[in-house]
């Protein structure tokens, strides 16, 4: 089975990545970024070009969400398998007379981290029982963690990683923002963080909630008011606003 990779950023990086170390062989990977893409080439000894996409039976499409129409449009094979790696996006976005489907990874992806793709939860849809077979064998080999997805059901999969990685990781970014203007060392912060998250993994969420809000300790949250202003205060007093929502406070 012939496979191409379309794209040049960290989910395609890593979708490559995932299949060379776990034995699958890519005959390309394509897209605009000859500089990335070089890199990727270099690294896991795939070929790559810029202008001439290679015929396969299988095109998985890794771009930004915004592009991956345009892109969809460039594969003009009609006896292929085309499948998009978006959380959001319908599989019926791609652009062409092909079989259509989406590979959900649902993770973060950075180039400079690495990654245990074994432990990646991959979400399978597809227009019939053979292409959702190809894609779940593909993902399967990858992962131990393949489920099929409607694409309504990956909308709200994906909302939930918003909330759950995209929304928690600014709050770190905003954290960060504090503890530097006072010259505080960012990371005397990653045990405290660290134990959040590992905490989760044996209690429920809203029974793990502890801090100022929700022991309404009306006196710390005034105090730590005063001490913030611009963005940062009102993510504060919208966070508290919340928690205290949820609690009934």
């Amino acid at each position: 089975m012939q496979i191409v990779i379309i794209g040049s950023g960290n989910v395609a990086y890593h979708m490559a990545k995932a299949f060379v170390l776990n034995a699958i062989p890519l005959a390309q990977i394509f897209g605009r970024n000859e500089t990335e893409l070089k890199k990727i080439s270099e690294e896991l000894k795939v070929p790559f070009s810029t202008n001439k996409l290679e015929d396969a039976d299988v095109y998985i499409i890794c771009v930004s969400d915004n592009s991956v129409e345009a892109v969809s449009k460039i594969i003009t094979k009609k006896d292929c398998l085309v499948t998009h790696t978006s959380g959001s996006l319908p599989k019926e976005i791609l652009a062409g007379e092909y079989r259509k489907s989406s590979l959900y990874p649902l993770q973060t992806f950075s180039k400079s981290k690495e990654l245990d793709y074994s432990n990646i939860p991959f979400f399978v849809e597809a227009e019939n029982e053979e292409d959702k077979k190809i894609l779940f064998d593909l993902a399967s080999k990858i992962s131990r963690r393949v489920m099929e997805s409607t694409h309504e059901k990956r909308k709200y999969i994906h909302l939930t990683a918003v909330f759950a990685c995209n929304f928690v990781n600014h709050l770190f970014s905003r954290a960060k923002e504090i503890s530097d203007s006072q010259e505080i060392p960012f990371d005397y912060f990653l045990p405290l963080i660290d134990e959040t998250v590992q905490k989760i993994h044996e209690i429920e969420p809203e029974s793990a909630q502890t801090g100022p809000a929700v022991r309404n300790d009306k006196r710390i949250l005034e105090l730590h008011e005063q001490l913030l202003k611009d963005e940062s205060l009102e993510i504060y007093k919208t966070m508290n606003h919340s928690i205290q929502k949820m609690y009934n406070l």
